[in-house]
């Protein structure tokens, strides 16, 4: 990670990607060429607090060794601009190493709670950011939009804290999208660089923002929350940090929050109240309370999932097969990929621990992707809930740590 990661020339120092523990990107196979596997994405969201103003830029992430294919340009960030950054990785766990030893201190940059790490994401500055950003919300300087009635369904708009589309680790990875030469160098994906770099391969981070923004949004003729992308010609562009404004907006009253059976926010395969809300503080979302356990503890969550995305995806069934699967590996189309999702992450959040069955049935190819589904849209109750997802209590998640879904993301 560069030197000051949240000022203009940090953001356009290329962040270099490696194997841990002294690996070489061809040992550990981190490398930008092995993106959908090991690929590694950054992106930040600026504010300019004088004006309530937003602004995206994606510095760029190459392989340790390489030069980048385009020299990314450095942006011009407002006075006291207020940035965060947001860290994404198509495999299971992204370490932050800083290029100096003040790095991360300079960034305010987290990947964990006292060396247990999130995994996929981390994050730099996010609670000043979204502090800021919320405060000039209440100024009236920052006007957020409404997410906006889809008129395909005639319902609201999805956002990354509804339960009709939320997954085993919701509000997870980001949208940013790189360049890929084919001499295996890494660039922007910028209008120009398009042009420039004949022959070049589109990477994508595997996140719920990438689902929302690029495949689910089209399909419900939704529109995300965009701003002018710095690197980019002022052209609008989506962000995880976006998101989670927009979604923070346009919350419903029963919100999915980041829940403590999230394997990201678990600490030895158990739940841990600081760690969930040090990941929920970087995006923007409310601690664990009594309050809010009455929707996201982790029986509540398993339940609000279930009962609320089920009948959802079986409603709209027909609607989502016309949309284009994000991985294909997990679903052959948009509305077989969802149906897969929401049975892995019954497993991934050990929902039957609750009580509650998996309400989908999976037709699956050879190749293990789904290419039909089924449900049982009866709404659960969840029960055996003891003490679990309250705080102070840190109970035992009672499952394995692994991840069906790797590494989508998504």
């Amino acid at each position: 990670m560069p030197a000051n990661p949240l000022s203009a020339r940090g953001l356009a120092t290329p962040y270099q990607l490696t194997g841990t523990g002294g690996a070489t990107p061809a040992a550990s196979g981190c490398e930008m060429t092995n993106a959908a596997n090991l690929g590694a994405f950054v992106q930040a969201t600026i504010l300019d607090p004088a004006t309530g103003h937003l602004f995206v830029y994606n510095p760029l992430v190459i392989t340790q060794g390489t030069q980048p294919a385009v020299a990314p340009s450095v942006p011009v960030l407002p006075a006291d601009a207020v940035v965060t950054i947001d860290f994404g990785f198509n495999g299971t766990n992204l370490y932050q190493v800083g290029a100096t030893g003040n790095a991360l201190r300079r960034g305010n940059c987290v990947d964990g709670l006292n060396g247990s790490i999130f995994g996929q994401v981390s994050f730099c500055n996010g609670v000043n950011f979204f502090n800021a950003a919320f405060q000039a919300e209440r100024a009236g300087k920052l006007v957020v939009p409404s997410a906006g009635i889809s008129p395909k369904t005639g319902q609201a708009c999805p956002v990354t804290r509804n339960f009709n589309m939320v997954d085993q680790d919701p509000s997870d990875n980001v949208t940013t999208e790189y360049l890929l030469s084919p001499t295996g160098q890494t660039a922007q994906d910028t209008t120009p660089n398009v042009g420039n770099l004949v022959d070049s391969t589109l990477l994508l981070n595997g996140s719920d923002n990438t689902l929302l923004d690029l495949f689910l949004d089209p399909v419900l003729g939704c529109t995300p929350f965009q701003v002018p992308d710095l690197a980019n010609n002022d052209m609008p562009t989506s962000s995880q940090a976006l998101d989670e404004l927009l979604a923070a907006k346009n919350q419903r009253a029963v919100p999915a929050l980041v829940p403590e059976n999230d394997e990201m926010v678990l600490v030895n395969n158990e739940f841990n109240v600081a760690k969930a809300d040090l990941y929920r503080a970087e995006i923007g979302q409310a601690p664990v309370s009594w309050v809010n356990n009455r929707f996201d503890s982790p029986a509540m969550f398993c339940q609000n999932m279930l009962n609320t995305q089920t009948p959802f995806l079986a409603a709209n069934q027909a609607l989502l097969a016309t949309g284009q699967s994000p991985v294909t590996g997990v679903g052959d189309n948009l509305f077989t990929f969802m149906a897969n999702r929401l049975s892995m992450s019954f497993v991934n959040l050990a929902c039957q621990d609750f009580g509650l069955a998996n309400p989908v049935t999976v037709t699956l190819n050879g190749d293990g992707a789904a290419v039909a589904a089924t449900f049982n849209t009866a709404p659960q109750t969840a029960t055996n809930t003891g003490a679990r997802g309250i705080p102070g209590q840190g109970q035992r998640s009672g499952r394995g740590h692994h991840r069906l879904m790797d590494p989508s993301g998504m």
